[in-house]
């Protein structure tokens, strides 16, 4: 028997984003998620669907995210090229059940196994439609057989817990027992990542330059966050639900950001804010975060999971998502080749900004992050609905067969309060879970309930149309960060420096105009510490977020900090950790919510102290 989730995941067509969600997720559909079908080899050409080009993760990563996309959209040409895709590889499927396209399957590694599947389950969650279970069954039957003989390897074993996805919604659809057993296969095939964590864990400090891992790969430790709550649910074992805090506290502990993600220019790199982390890292970060929630009730992966979304997560991207770096830097000057790079396995393109710069798995597994987010906001309960995460968005379901809708109309995160509204033709009882952020010290709920465990409990009879407003009142602060550092924080984002960028085209002679990326030099100044002897004081300017909320034009808000001039040496293109003494006067200068930039500095030294 499987232990049942606190809270799980309502289908994909309750949730409907709007205001600046709404927005995003617009711009990401008319960005590279759709494009890439158009001209990228391998989606375009893909294996999966008959091609000559990539069939191992590419397709199934894009399709991850392309698929909730586009039924929160109810976009119609997305969903038919979703359809076109899924239709294509369930019809490829063999005739004992394999459906990935490979050669030989004793030395195919069945990561993209264990994915396609995953994204079966998506697609079911999208659309409803039953006729994916029958190809799932068959695939996780012949995976059942597979594995007797050939036990997992490479990636499928560091990310054997991807696989649980698949099994676990079809044993709740049928109950069949072998779908239990074929959990226990791949937890015994695959790599043991809770026992390793709680031995003598030896990534505390940065692996010599250019070593690259399995265990210290910063992909492979954003997934696995999840993967011991999700076997917990088979063994019911407190220490398996319990791991995902304990390897994420020492994640960052050793490796941690300002902006809630660990550092991982490929592999796990340190706490500097020079150092890089992977985009598909963010990504699939934000999804473990996610699934814990659901998986322990616990509101503090909703922080979490704010935190990477409003801040690491589209930093990574052009504002219109048309291109976007492998790696991102918390201190990010200037994006440049750079034939020396300070990146511990990554190569000289892994911060500029292109289709495929580097390396192209975050080119296909990008499109996950921001849909996979409005999926989350409202989460199920057995008695009710739950607020994990704050944006404007609206749920659509049934209550004891009655209609109800709850809405959040709001600016969140860069406004603080948030109107909500519940509406239902008739009388219905239930509670509403309201999440308290961790990082506001005096909430206003606006309405009666109580404080249950980390949420605001709204227990009652709902009827007609009821409205109230949540204010979450947000205090700037100058957070402490390792070697005497502070980066400025209000609410749950990180505000940085804006640096003006300036952007150069490469030219590659030979190459598709998709393999020439864009090189970003700065056009304003970016030696400066803070100047800043009390962050309230600070006055922050407040506008409509614009046609493109996570850009520097765009940001809906934004504060003139005191700063000066400091000397900061180079390594070339390498900035040291920290600045050397002031070098001017007093300066006002605009900083910006850290998700808005795409050059910026944001910890630096505070003159004032």
């Amino acid at each position: 028997m499987l232990k049942k989730n606190p809270y799980t995941f309502y289908n994909t067509p309750s949730i409907r984003p709007t205001g600046w969600l709404r927005r995003q997720l617009e711009i990401q559909a008319a960005g590279l998620t759709s494009r890439l079908a158009e001209f990228w080899p391998d989606i375009k050409d893909s294996a999966w669907i008959g091609g000559t080009a990539d069939g191992w993760e590419r397709v199934p990563y894009w399709l991850d995210g392309l698929i909730p996309l586009a039924w929160l959209l109810d976009d119609e040409k997305l969903k038919a090229t979703a359809v076109r895709y899924i239709d294509g590889i369930i019809a490829a499927q063999e005739e004992d059940g394999w459906i990935c396209p490979c050669e030989d399957r004793g030395r195919y590694d069945v990561w993209a196994y264990l994915l396609i599947l995953k994204v079966l389950v998506v697609y079911h969650r999208a659309t409803g439609d039953d006729r994916v279970e029958e190809p799932v069954r068959r695939a996780l039957r012949c995976l059942d057989r597979h594995v007797d003989g050939n036990t997992l390897f490479g990636w499928a074993q560091t990310r054997w817990y991807e696989g649980l996805i698949a099994v676990f919604w079809l044993y709740e659809r049928s109950g069949e027992e072998w779908l239990l057993h074929l959990a226990a296969k791949l937890r015994g095939s695959g790599f043991d990542w809770k026992a390793f964590f709680g031995q003598s864990w030896p990534y505390k400090t940065v692996n010599e330059k250019t070593h690259w891992g399995q265990f210290n790969h910063v992909v492979n430790n954003a997934m696995m966050l999840k993967g011991s709550a999700l076997y917990g649910r088979l063994t019911g074992d407190t220490s398996d639900t319990a791991f995902g805090e304990a390897a994420f506290d020492t994640l960052m502990r050793y490796h941690g950001m300002a902006t809630g993600v660990f550092s991982g220019d490929e592999c796990l790199d340190g706490d500097s804010p020079f150092q890089g982390t992977e985009l598909c890292a963010v990504a699939e970060l934000m999804y473990s975060f996610e699934h814990l929630f659901a998986l322990t009730g616990d509101g503090v992966w909703g922080d979490r999971l704010e935190a990477a979304a409003f801040n690491a997560f589209p930093a990574t991207f052009t504002p219109d998502m048309n291109a976007h770096q492998y790696d991102q830097q918390v201190n990010q000057p200037f994006c440049r080749y750079n034939p020396k790079p300070n990146f511990g396995t990554n190569g000289p393109e892994a911060n500029l900004f292109g289709v495929e710069p580097n390396y192209g798995c975050c080119t296909s597994n990008m499109h996950q992050g921001w849909p996979k987010f409005a999926e989350s906001v409202f989460m199920k309960a057995e008695d009710g609905v739950t607020v994990l995460a704050y944006a404007p968005a609206g749920l659509y379901t049934e209550i004891d067969g009655v209609p109800v809708t709850v809405a959040m109309d709001t600016a969140y995160p860069f406004r603080d309060a948030v109107r909500f509204t519940v509406a239902c033709d008739r009388p219905v009882s239930f509670k509403l879970r309201l999440r308290v952020p961790g990082w506001c010290g005096a909430p206003d709920f606006g309405t009666a309930g109580r404080v249950e465990e980390g949420f605001y409990v709204v227990d009652r009879t709902f009827e007609g149309q009821t409205e109230w407003t949540v204010t979450f009142p947000m205090e700037a602060k100058l957070a402490e960060r390792p070697r005497n550092a502070r980066v400025l924080t209000r609410g749950p984002l990180v505000y940085s420096l804006y640096v003006k960028e300036r952007a150069e085209k490469q030219h590659k002679e030979g190459e598709p105009w998709w393999m020439e990326n864009e090189e970003l030099y700065n056009d304003s100044e970016w030696k400066y510490a803070f100047d800043l002897e009390d962050p309230s004081a600070l006055v922050f300017t407040e506008k409509e977020p614009g046609d493109y909320p996570f850009s520097p034009d765009g940001a809906a808000v934004s504060v003139q900090v005191p700063c000066r001039p400091v000397e900061w040496e180079t390594d070339g293109l390498v900035p040291a950790d920290l600045s050397g003494a002031a070098v001017g006067e007093r300066e006002e200068k605009r900083f910006i919510p850290y998700g808005c930039t795409l050059l910026r500095m944001t910890e630096m030294k505070n003159l004032a102290e």
